[in-house]
């Protein structure tokens, strides 16, 4: 088999001392003791060679690794691999590392597997818009089982950064503005991935990205400077990368961005201070791509040999694609500037890993075959697809109650997006395929019960408008419009941040020439950001956001539409009215001159004087083919002290003609402190299902923990005085008491 079998021995050797462990902790110890034991024998070339991570390509027959890579492998240079998927490839390569290397160290294979893998659920904002941790769990634990089942142990997920500015594109990876819903979404992914035992061939490794702040980049530019004090940084951009830590996710991801001066990917008041000595992380450190070699033009060191020093003495033990540890960590070492204790410490963290996936148990544990056959693409995991994809669909609008739309109704479906399979996977789809993706307008034909007819109307950007006439025509032959708008789903993503959130002028053209018919208007969205809608609200009728709805998502708009499924999503982040309103949030601070009331002359106070300053639509809010109704806000207390807990109530009524679900928001606002506080925020959610005329009662619980702030002193906790709770179906709930907290 190969003289590394060799190693076989000692491996068993080391596996036999483990054989009664039962908990995870004292596993992932003995984990540790077993990667000791591999970096005892390794040269200095193959410790380095674990700190490597390179991609694998594709040509027209598939994929394959550029032939140096390949020597990199077989030498045992390169430890890690990613773009490599399915058995057939990643046995191969496993082969190579584990029959043709001197130790026969398994790869470790990593892969971008963002909202699904095969089987692609809504784009993060958009499950994010579902508030229901467990279809969010269960949306992570389905990838994980499809990823594992195709030769992978690794995904460069979740992305948990907080974004409050549209133009960026990555905005559609993450789960909004706000950290406690981000935290949870985060814990849920965690979890998902991860399951309850890496060892179990049907789980896979979580990287939390980006670390840290990547997603408030100046003027929403990806890759661009981000600058912010450590009070902001601390309170609302770390909280999800710490949730995600302590969900038990042993791997981190460096972002492109710097933040106070220094790139993310040097930075050791991020990687060892915060990471490792405040949180406690136990995993390994990636680099996003070739951002080591990036900080040369950020303009922090003078060239890649520096950069690789800067970077391993900060923390960061893995090096993704950019070669500079291949090529520059032996001779760093050998001139003094790093030690050889850094990297073997980097290597045990690597190894520690790959021992607690079981891969140098079975290094072939991830190349079953007739798992992928079953498991990859399976009908069960559509129809979870399906679940979620309508649970994050948000209404926006519906005046007279256009939708749901009534049986054997004429439809005139119109629009670029109607008939596409390809957007509806929206952006970092990678291994998703439009193979049995049906589009919404298929999906209509089988389910309106009514003719359905369609016209394109328009591109998605331009100005040609000669498919009006056609749309026009089968407009004025119909009961109701049915106008599927927004952006094609590479306007999103990485590297596709705008300059404006509009609609594209043509698309609301077409639909101001739609509007002159008098046809009742449906305006279905896809899109991965906020969009400023403030002219096409008026125009249209109800609007529904599906956000890119992935695989079964034809399927689930058509069936919302339809009645066939009541909406309840929420939404994650605010829609502002113009991108002059941004950035806008609601946790937003007062101003020492606050704008209170209309119709009153207050020239000099905080305001706009050609657009009022609330958004389109609050962050948290959603609509339901139902009404739901609060009363009764009652608190136990009107004091909470440091040890005791503060329950609130409320009762919440399903009076429309639909069961449904509604997400209860509760908000506290903290009316005085040594520091300014926000004037909201979240601190607890419910999703609760009502039949129609069901009331329930509701019930969240408050501790001094949920009142901690970075106080003035930068010290953690908090402080007595008067507070205020809201609780409603967003932001701007009007279900108002009053508290104290005691010293």
């Amino acid at each position: 088999m190969r003289r590394l079998f060799l190693s076989i021995g000692l491996f068993l050797v080391v596996l036999n001392s483990i054989a009664s462990i039962q908990t995870v902790k004292t596993k992932a110890k003995n984990c540790e003791h077993r990667a000791d034991s591999v970096v005892a024998l390794m040269t200095l070339d193959e410790k380095i060679g674990q700190m490597v991570l390179l991609t694998s390509g594709a040509d027209q027959t598939g994929p394959r690794m550029a032939v140096n890579d390949l020597e990199e492998i077989k030498a045992g240079r390169c430890g890690n691999i990613f773009n490599a998927h399915t058995v057939a490839y990643t046995r191969k390569l496993q082969e190579i590392a584990i029959e043709q290397t001197r130790l026969g160290i398994p790869l470790l294979f990593g892969f971008d597997v963002i909202h699904g893998h095969k089987t692609i659920f809504p784009i993060s904002l958009g499950e994010a818009a579902s508030w229901d941790m467990e279809a969010i769990e269960k949306s992570a634990r389905i990838a994980a089982t499809e990823a594992a089942a195709s030769g992978l142990q690794w995904v460069f997920a979740p992305m948990v950064d907080i974004a409050r500015d549209p133009r960026w594109g990555r905005i559609s990876e993450g789960a909004g503005e706000d950290p406690f819903l981000g935290c949870r979404v985060a814990e849920a992914r965690v979890h998902g991935f991860q399951d309850n035992d890496l060892s179990d061939p049907s789980t896979v490794l979580a990287c939390v990205k980006h670390y840290a702040a990547y997603g408030a980049p100046q003027a929403g530019r990806d890759y661009s400077t981000v600058d912010m004090s450590e009070r902001t940084l601390r309170e609302v951009y770390l909280p999800p990368y710490k949730a995600a830590v302590d969900a038990g996710a042993l791997s981190i991801m460096t972002s492109f961005n710097e933040l106070d001066g220094v790139p993310s990917s040097g930075n050791p008041f991020l990687l060892k201070d915060i990471l490792r000595k405040e949180w406690g992380f136990k995993g390994f450190v990636v680099t996003d791509y070739t951002s080591i070699n990036e900080m040369v033009p950020h303009g922090i060191v003078a060239n890649e040999k520096e950069a690789a020093g800067l970077a391993v003495n900060a923390g960061v033990e893995m090096d993704m694609q950019g070669s500079v540890y291949l090529k520059y960590l032996k001779q760093l070492i050998s001139e003094g500037k790093v030690s050889e204790a850094t990297i073997n410490k980097a290597v045990r963290n690597i190894l520690k890993i790959k021992f607690m996936l079981g891969l140098f148990d079975d290094p072939y544990r991830y190349c079953d075959k007739n798992r992928e056959k079953q498991v990859v693409f399976s009908e069960e995991n559509r129809k979870a697809a399906y679940d979620v994809a309508c649970k994050s669909m948000v209404l926006l609008k519906n005046d007279k109650q256009v939708l749901p739309l009534a049986p054997g109704k004429s439809l005139a479906v119109i629009g670029p997006l109607a008939d596409s399979t390809e957007d509806l996977l929206g952006s970092w789809h990678a291994a998703g395929t439009t193979e049995g993706v049906s589009s919404l307008l298929d999906n209509l034909k089988k389910s309106s019960g009514g003719k359905v007819s369609y016209a394109k109307g328009c591109d998605f950007s331009g100005n040609d408008t000669s498919g009006f006439a056609e749309a026009l025509k089968i407009a004025e032959q119909a009961d109701v419009v049915v106008l599927v708008l927004g952006e094609p789903c590479g306007w999103t993503g990485e590297a596709a941040s705008r300059t404006s959130i509009d609609l594209p002028e043509i698309q609301t053209k077409l639909l101001q020439e739609i509007r002159k018919t008098n046809k009742p208007v449906v305006m279905v969205l896809m899109n991965g950001r906020p969009l400023a809608l403030e002219r096409e609200t008026i125009l249209v009728d109800a609007i529904l956001e599906t956000w890119y709805a992935g695989t079964s998502g034809g399927k689930a708009i058509a069936d919302v539409l339809t009645g066939m499924y009541n909406p309840s999503g929420k939404l994650p982040v605010t829609f502002p009215r113009n991108l002059g309103q941004v950035p806008i949030f609601y946790s937003m601070k007062n101003t020492g001159r606050p704008y209170e009331k209309e119709g009153l002359e207050q020239k000099y106070r905080s305001r706009y004087i050609d657009s009022p300053n609330e958004p389109l639509f609050p962050f948290g809010f959603g609509m339901s083919y139902t009404r739901f109704g609060y009363s009764n806000l009652k608190l136990s207390s009107e004091t909470l002290s440091k040890e005791g807990k503060l329950t609130i109530y409320v009762d919440l009524t399903n009076s429309g003609n639909y069961d449904g679900a509604e997400v209860v928001q509760l908000y506290v606002q903290d009316l005085v402190g040594s520091v300014t506080r926000p004037l909201k925020e979240l601190k607890g959610f419910q999703k609760v299902f009502l039949k129609k005329g069901e009331t329930r009662k509701v019930e969240f619980t408050l501790t001094e923990k949920e009142l901690r702030f970075y106080r003035r002193d930068m010290s953690f906790g908090s402080e007595p005085g008067d507070f205020k709770v809201y609780v409603g179906g967003d932001s701007n709930a009007t279900n108002i008491k009053g508290f104290r907290l005691k010293q």
